[in-house]
């Protein structure tokens, strides 16, 4: 083995300790309460090419979300509703860990659990977005970049989705002698709710809220819990390990309180960019 790696294995295991014993006085190894998230910084308008785009930092993590707005044919089962798709992909640069690549059961778990929790929570009226029932629908591609990768993906790609497809500028097609055609002008999306995901991860009996990457490499399970105004939408428990009732419960409870938080910081930006 390298001194290198020794080195850093040395450093690892060091630091798991340090946050063992702060976890022991209540605390988190940066200072934060077990039930306080990171400071969240959310910016739309970044992508000037696209039809809706936002920037989220939560934390050190960063993550860029683009919205593309097309036609094509419904899905199967969904003839009368728009489509909508959700990608991820974490950039080379984002962390060391990362290799460059097709994307990992990792990132096409991120992809869905962001998918699911718009979907569930019918943010968007597909059933508006369609042009010829069974044949035409517009297509929503969001396509979400982690920037940089310091824990809690989950919920910084949610918050980024969301701000993107709340702030975008929907094109208004026609159809025109069989053909689909851009008039040129715009018009909100057709937005009916706002999906918040908290994620909590659980380290031996303690239970954090929005991880960062030193807590992650340490947790035992994690959870996410998507709310929007009228209550629950969506969950997603990742890892092996289990939470007990009690647990679930103050995660519950964490994620109503904080989605409601950054709810109405979601509802500042659609009403600066109304």
């Amino acid at each position: 083995m390298s001194s290198s790696k020794r080195s850093t294995i040395i450093i690892e295991h060091l630091r798991k300790q340090q946050m063992w014993d702060a976890l022991s006085r209540g605390k988190r190894l940066d200072g934060r309460d077990f039930s306080e998230i990171r400071q969240l910084e959310l910016e739309t308008d970044v992508i000037k090419k696209a039809n809706g785009s936002a920037r989220v930092k939560l934390g050190d993590t960063e993550v860029i979300a683009g919205v593309k707005v097309g036609t094509g044919e419904p899905f199967e089962g969904l003839e009368n509703k728009g489509a909508l798709i959700v990608s991820a992909e974490v950039l080379p640069t984002a962390s060391p860990y990362i290799e460059p690549g097709p994307p990992d059961e990792e990132v096409v778990e991120l992809a869905r659990v962001v998918d699911r929790g718009v979907r569930e929570s019918e943010m968007i009226d597909l059933a508006k977005l369609v042009l010829v029932p069974g044949k035409i629908v517009y297509t929503i591609f969001v396509d979400c970049s982690v920037l940089n990768a310091d824990g809690n993906l989950f919920d910084a790609t949610s918050y980024a989705t969301v701000a993107a497809l709340l702030t975008s500028k929907l094109p208004i097609f026609e159809m025109q002698d069989q053909k689909v055609v851009d008039t040129g002008e715009t018009q909100p999306m057709p937005t009916t709710s706002m999906p918040v995901s908290v994620t909590a991860a659980r380290i031996g009996d303690y239970v954090l809220m929005d991880p960062n990457a030193e807590e992650e490499a340490c947790m035992d399970s994690r959870i996410t819990i998507t709310t929007i105004d009228e209550g629950f939408c969506a969950t997603q428990k990742g890892y092996t390990g289990s939470f007990t009732p009690d647990q679930i419960k103050m995660a519950a409870e964490a994620a109503t309180i904080k989605g409601k938080e950054i709810r109405a910081r979601l509802k500042g930006l659609v009403a600066n960019n109304g």
